[in-house]
């Protein structure tokens, strides 16, 4: 049972530099109120996200050179928490993570990932830990890792089961899902209270538009940002889901 209902709102652009998130203008941001504050969650590009809790800065799956390049060194701040879904060229780049991390940021990764690069806390499907709030000794965020995989035969190589993680961040009764690389899973159906999902559509090696239709109607999250979308067409997706407050954003 939710302590406070959750305020949701779209800010627009960041306003300041450092601690407090990206640079400003360059990229669009998504902002939730919480009872202790606000998360600001920036649009990078692709399967690229900044998420940003009073202060903490939150990486997930943060490439540079993938796509329109990213000067992570000039536009965030240090990480406090770097998270890696699975260890694909768009979704782990080792030049990056060393670009960000600083000497309290905690890398947090698949056990495929952490093996290529040779560091990090490792984290499977079915796990979950706390990650601090600095600053704030009784405050902490919890993290879970839920499966990632392909399901349509043909495709299973792509994502197998087991091995790459989706992620929910539980921040003060705000319930983000990053879905990572896959299909509608069965898995799904086990999501509860999710306040907003980042759903992955790019064909052949995550969801059609009709998976992602079917897996927001079995997790219902309040809203809706597809992402790594590439040169998919989501624009039908807000129409087939009326009672989910779908945002579409640039994340090419």
């Amino acid at each position: 049972m939710r302590i406070l209902p959750v305020l949701l709102s779209l800010l627009g652009i960041v306003s300041c530099t450092g601690k407090n998130g990206a640079a400003p203008g360059k990229y669009e941001t998504e902002t939730f109120a919480t009872k202790k504050g606000k998360v600001q969650i920036t649009l990078i590009k692709h399967g690229s996200l900044e998420i940003n809790y009073r202060g903490m800065s939150i990486q997930v799956d943060p490439v540079a050179k993938f796509g329109k390049h990213t000067d992570y060194a000039a536009e965030f701040p240090k990480a406090d928490v770097i998270l890696v879904t699975h260890e694909h060229p768009d979704h782990l780049e080792d030049s990056t993570i060393r670009t960000l991390t600083g000497p309290d940021t905690r890398l947090i990764l698949n056990r495929t990932s952490a093996d290529i690069i040779g560091r990090g806390e490792v984290i499977g499907n079915g796990e979950s830990l706390k990650l601090q709030v600095p600053g704030r000794r009784k405050e902490s965020i919890l993290l879970e890792a839920v499966p990632a995989y392909n399901t349509t035969p043909g495709r299973e190589m792509f994502h197998p089961k087991g091995n790459g993680n989706g992620y929910i961040l539980n921040i003060d009764g705000l319930r983000i899902y990053v879905a990572g690389d896959t299909e509608d899973v069965p898995e799904m159906a086990d999501l509860k209270d999710i306040d907003i999902a980042f759903l992955p559509v790019n064909q052949p090696f995550t969801m059609t538009v009709e998976q992602c239709v079917k897996a927001a109607n079995v997790i219902q999250p309040k809203v809706l940002i597809p992402y790594h979308f590439s040169k998919t067409d989501i624009s039908s997706i807000p129409e087939q889901l009326p009672g989910i407050d779908v945002r579409l954003r640039q994340m090419q």
